[in-house]
């Protein structure tokens, strides 16, 4: 992509730094998130800070000047309608019934998706791995994948069934 491309006036570069970052703390605040989950409480700080720089992590991904429509923003489009279902559940059904697996659910899977772009973009820029798997159809970047797909089926069978936590109160 040319150099000369600003996004909300910043370079290409600088933007795709900003947006990297979003993403990381995001991860790392998800895994704590559902660490919470697991223990059956809602770490009300860092889930919010969660759902708020995953819900930045789509929305300053589609403004990447791609044309048509792509693999990543169609996995944006469903991150922010899980992340929607998430938030709704946690904060405006307060996670009462039925809410409280739809937030565990819509969460978990919004961190997934979230790392399954991490392990693409791994794959695609980092030159280790991507000598591993250049197609990113090779048993590395598959076995990646999948591993990690099965460890979130796995947090967040763990998680449905753990988190029963005392009703979030209406702010």
């Amino acid at each position: 992509m040319p150099s000369d491309i600003h996004i909300l006036g910043l370079s290409l570069a600088l933007y795709t730094q900003i947006h990297v970052a979003i993403s990381i703390i995001a991860i790392a605040a998800g895994l704590v998130a559902v660490r919470g989950m697991l223990g059956s409480r809602v770490l009300r700080a860092v889930t919010a800070l969660f759902l708020i720089t995953t819900l930045l992590t789509s929305l300053t991904g589609f403004l990447f000047p791609f044309h048509g429509v792509t693999p990543g923003i169609v996995i944006g489009i469903i991150s922010v309608v899980l992340l929607l279902a998430a938030i709704l559940a946690l904060y405006r059904f307060h996670l009462a019934g039925a809410w409280r697996w739809i937030y565990v659910v819509t969460s978990i899977m919004a961190l997934w998706f979230n790392v399954f772009v991490f392990i693409v973009q791994a794959f695609e820029k980092i030159p280790v791995f991507h000598a591993l798997a250049p197609t990113q159809s090779e048993p590395p970047f598959k076995i990646a994948q999948l591993l990690f797909l099965v460890i979130f089926v796995i947090l967040g069978f763990f998680s449905v069934r753990s988190f029963h936590p005392a009703p979030v109160p209406a702010q």
